[in-house]
């Protein structure tokens, strides 16, 4: 069952959400919905133009830290120091390079203006954090996400070079004690990682 949000400041259970994990209609992006939604299992998919639509997906794929598996080949490569690491020094920009960033299979980006403006206001509150990926002093890789509770909810990544945001990511995970790292949705980049499925009810107990 599809939610319809009004002003009031409430979500409905996760579990009500559809098999695809579509909760709920509508509302808006402050700062306190959003960090409400997060703390809940629930995170905005928007598009450009329509209505911000928030889902619960009845599994979720993240990344235990202590599962984190690298490469022997990014390993060497992280050896080299090919690239500068930094912690919340860009983030605007690495918000609005994930949203730039072509991927395949994907027609335009759910990075819309709205959500940039929102991001940009959880991370000067202290709610959003950015790894950024430098070269030469050039942006060339980063991610993003929300901390809540002892969880890192990863937004999004995106690269202009090779090992990039694959870098930023390792880099976050071994500079700081998260429970998890919530990747949201598969893909094969993120299980090479060592990410995998877990129940909502089982990330729900994290969060809290």
């Amino acid at each position: 069952m599809v939610f319809r949000l009004q002003k009031e400041l409430i979500f409905p259970n996760p579990e009500l959400a559809e098999e695809d994990g579509l909760l709920a209609v509508g509302g808006d992006l402050s700062t306190e919905r959003l960090m409400l939604a997060y703390s809940n299992s629930i995170f905005p998919w928007p598009s450009e133009g329509q209505p911000i639509t928030w889902f619960s997906p009845p599994e979720r794929f993240v990344l235990f830290p202590e599962k984190l598996r690298i490469s022997s080949s990014m390993s060497k490569f992280l050896k080299h120091k090919s690239f500068e690491m930094t912690l919340n020094k860009a983030f605007p920009e690495v918000i609005a390079s994930c949203a730039a960033i072509k991927r395949m299979g994907q027609r335009g980006t759910w990075i819309t203006k709205a959500m940039k403006e929102a991001y940009i206001k959880l991370h000067q509150e202290g709610h959003a954090w950015s790894v950024e990926t430098w070269s030469e002093d050039v942006l060339v890789g980063g991610i993003y996400g929300v901390l809540v509770a002892n969880v890192f909810c990863g937004e999004s990544m995106f690269s202009k070079k090779n090992n990039a945001s694959k870098a930023a990511l390792i880099h976050l995970i071994q500079n700081h004690s998260f429970s998890l790292i919530d990747c949201q949705v598969h893909t094969n980049h993120l299980e090479s990682l060592g990410a995998e499925m877990i129940s909502r009810e089982q990330y729900l107990s994290y969060l809290r």
